[in-house]
């Protein structure tokens, strides 16, 4: 019979529930700390943080100012990851480049 684990220090709950509504997500919480998903969500919800959907109970509409900050956000966000993409390419193939030339150069 496996032996139960003792109760999570009330602390440590509270730092989960802080970390859920800072907008970390419950299953990388729960990966990074060792914890079930349900067991935070029961958390978050007890301290009132979750609706019946799941979304966390600070949500409240975006202001002009903050919708325009998003969108800018998530324009840039893109750009990175198609940089990021196009650099992890080059570096595909300037790997198999040098390897190329590094295999002819031990042949001759």
């Amino acid at each position: 019979m496996p032996i139960p684990k003792p109760p999570y220090p009330a602390a440590f709950r509270q730092q989960m529930v802080e970390l859920v509504s800072a907008g970390r997500g419950i299953s990388e919480l729960a990966r990074e700390f060792g914890c079930n998903t349900s067991t935070i969500h029961a958390w978050v919800r007890a301290a009132g943080g979750l609706d019946r959907n799941g979304a966390t109970g600070t949500d409240t509409p975006l202001s002009t100012n903050e919708r325009q900050e998003l969108i800018k956000l998530r324009r840039k966000f893109k750009q990175v990851q198609q940089e990021r993409d196009i650099l992890a390419k080059a570096t595909a193939w300037f790997a198999g480049k040098s390897e190329k030339t590094s295999m002819s150069s031990t042949n001759s």
